[in-house]
């Protein structure tokens, strides 16, 4: 039977560890040539390491398949046209484009640093955005390309203490769906996957603690089902990343899908929910009178204000 990838060249970024690491390894075993991109950091960004990447490719070589290492950084133009030309320079294309990469650096908004901000926007991001401007340039040439973004729950439905985070990963979802308006008539197709995983990134302190905040409050997670993130496997989201890198998806284009465990969803791009209208202006006070009962007619606050009495002064 041939292999759903065979003869295509994939660039995977944050491929030495987790969900990257998944989608790179049965990206190979599905036929493709397979660029592991990763910087090889620490949880925050820091200490990059070639090791991770050259590990992985020893993996996929060992399988029987092709792969090359590069740890370097997304979050530079330069960087990331040294890891998608890796692709071209050795394999003579690029076909598939996955942007994994990324790290933490979670604080409360009262207590974010701008160096912090900007770092975790800079790789994620940034970093989105360089690799897509490197890749678009082949894949256009060839008339065919596959691009595949990572966005969040921490961005479609917030998450306390990831500021930085949920904004680079919101502002991915945006990207995405303009890459697949820009691109789509040249062949290439983009799409999101907005995974729920037990990774390193999400089994952190902060996370447990993030956890408990929103039990204390009533807050449910609207992405997540009944499995606590600790239970679900990172390698369960690479079958979708597969399939949406295949010809197969040539149709599916712009889209944003949810990966929980083997849980796969199309996310409904935003759209209005109810409507209010009048002829002529409205007065603040016939919005006063008018939206509870209408507009915001069973929808919950999802950070209630504290009690009165309770002890404001802590924020992690």
């Amino acid at each position: 039977m041939e292999k759903m990838l065979e003869g295509r060249v994939a660039v995977v970024t944050g491929a030495a560890r987790g969900i990257g690491r998944g989608i790179a390894m049965l990206m190979a075993a599905e036929g493709a040539r397979v660029v592991v991109a990763d910087y090889g950091v620490q949880g925050d960004g820091t200490e990059p390491s070639s090791e991770p990447a050259n590990e992985v490719v020893a993996e996929i070589v060992a399988a029987g398949g092709e792969a090359k290492a590069v740890a370097d950084t997304v979050a530079t133009m330069a960087g990331a046209a040294r890891i998608v030309g890796t692709a071209v320079s050795t394999w003579g294309r690029i076909d598939i484009l996955v942007t994994c990469a990324g790290f933490l650096r979670d604080r409360m908004v009262f207590n974010m640093a701008e160096e912090d901000f900007d770092a975790v926007v800079g790789v994620h991001l940034k970093g989105t955005f360089a690799c897509a401007r490197a890749a678009v340039g082949p894949m256009r040439e060839q008339g065919y390309g596959r691009i595949l973004t990572f966005t969040s729950g921490a961005g479609l439905f917030g998450n306390p203490g990831q500021t930085n985070y949920g904004s680079a990963k919101s502002a991915i979802g945006g990207l995405t769906k303009v890459l697949a308006r820009d691109l789509g008539k040249y062949g290439i197709t983009c799409n999101a996957i907005s995974p729920v995983a037990g990774t390193r990134m999400t089994l952190t302190d902060a996370y447990f603690k993030a956890r408990e905040i929103r039990k204390q409050q009533g807050i449910v997670r609207e992405e997540r089902g009944v499995a606590a993130v600790e239970d679900l496997d990172p390698n369960d989201v690479a079958p979708l990343a597969v399939y949406l890198a295949s010809e197969e998806a040539g149709g599916v284009n712009g889209q944003m899908f949810l990966a929980t465990g083997t849980s796969y969803a199309l996310i409904a791009p935003p759209r209005p929910v109810s409507t209010i209208w009048k002829e002529g202006r409205w007065t603040v006070d016939e919005l006063i009178a008018t939206v509870p009962e209408t507009l915001m007619l069973g929808v919950a606050n999802p950070a209630p204000a504290r009690a009165e009495g309770a002890d404001s002064s802590k924020g992690g």
